[in-house]
């Protein structure tokens, strides 16, 4: 009785802060941020981090523009959409890159995973573009079976950067055992029970299937805490190998001084060695150390990692603003960007529920 009462939503949420809605993670921790304010006289000192993306990559960045910022060999191969455009120019512009399904759609300027799919067949993606109310990009689907998130930021006055914590990603995975339901074995897994509502949208019947004894079945393929992967703290990794590989590609991307490479790669040997890799996602101002969400971590932990990095945060948007000249992001212009960014979640969430 009592566990079947702890395996609801509300009390999976509540006992696991890893689920608690973000002012309610970041709340205690404010004062801090408020104090760099102060320091920085400036409310929105952050944009100067990365001088090359827009508002330092805190909100309302282009993905695009930052793939565009990438050597080409190290990101999947992308095409942009505008919102509203016609199925044939669409089909037209895959036909000539070659690409071949599956694909993923996602929103140019994205939040956390939203309206991020996998496109199984043209049928699919004339769909996903349909239900977009906003700019949206293709991509070739990268095989890789292991993703990690890489956290890296150098200082403006050094040649060389660092790594500051290393996530890696389980897809949200099922694996039978004969007898049970794709859905009876989502019950069995905390993390999952909050994902059968979206998981059932997806499947429909399909979770009713049995899989065989040790069948596996990867319902979820995106590394993202939102949509049910599990994050595993793997900082202990970071070697001068990997370093150096990771600072080699990041050092190639002009203006880019602070956040989170996303990673989808072969073997953990050829991504030390930058090998059969793929960025699918670099983040800027605005990354979380995501390495705290490993269940194992206290949110006193968390709270200690936050604030480790927004102080290198604030140390490089300084460096930036004084020995560059770049200017600190003005109130008016800060306000803006959280009201256009406050609009642009609500319509990608809409996106959300007509193609999920």
């Amino acid at each position: 009785m009592i566990k079947k009462i702890l395996d609801r939503p509300f009390f999976i949420r509540l006992f696991h802060w890893e689920y608690w809605p973000f002012h309610v993670v970041y709340g205690p921790i404010y004062f801090y941020w408020f104090w760099l304010c102060i320091k920085s006289r400036s409310f929105f000192f952050f944009n100067t981090s990365n001088p090359s993306i827009n508002n330092g990559g805190f909100l309302m960045e282009s993905k695009k523009q930052i793939y565009d910022l990438l050597p080409q060999e190290y990101y999947p191969q992308t095409i942009f959409f505008n919102e509203g455009s016609l199925n044939a120019e669409i089909l037209k512009e895959i036909q000539k890159r070659n690409f071949h399904f599956p694909l993923i759609g996602k929103p140019d300027i994205g939040m956390k995973g939203l309206s991020v799919k996998k496109l199984h067949d043209e049928q699919e993606l004339i769909e996903y573009a349909a239900n977009s109310k906003v700019n949206f990009l293709v991509q070739e689907f990268i095989p890789y079976e292991n993703e990690v998130g890489i956290f890296y930021y150098r200082f403006p006055n050094k040649l060389k950067g660092h790594l500051s914590g290393i996530v890696k990603k389980e897809f949200l995975t099922v694996e039978g055992d004969g007898e049970s339901t794709m859905t009876e074995l989502l019950r069995k897994d905390k993390r999952f029970i909050l994902q059968i509502p979206s998981l059932t949208k997806v499947y429909g019947n399909e979770l009713k299937r049995i899989l065989q004894r040790g069948e596996k079945r990867i319902l979820v393929p995106y590394g993202n805490h939102v949509r049910g992967a599990k994050f595993i703290d793997a900082s202990h990794l970071i070697d001068g190998k990997l370093t150096n590989t990771i600072d080699k590609i990041c050092r190639q991307i002009n203006g880019f001084y602070y956040g989170r490479l996303d990673i989808r790669f072969n073997s953990w040997e050829e991504l030390n060695e930058g090998k059969n890799i793929s960025v699918i996602e670099a983040n800027g101002a605005g990354s979380e150390p995501t390495h705290i969400y490993d269940p194992k971590h206290s949110i006193f932990y968390a709270w200690r990692e936050i604030i480790r990095h927004w102080n290198i945060l604030w140390r490089i948007s300084q460096m930036n603003h004084r020995w560059h000249q770049l200017p600190y992001m003005k109130i008016s212009s800060g306000i803006e960007m959280f009201r256009q960014n406050k609009e642009y979640v609500k319509m990608i969430s809409e996106d959300l529920k007509k193609t999920a």
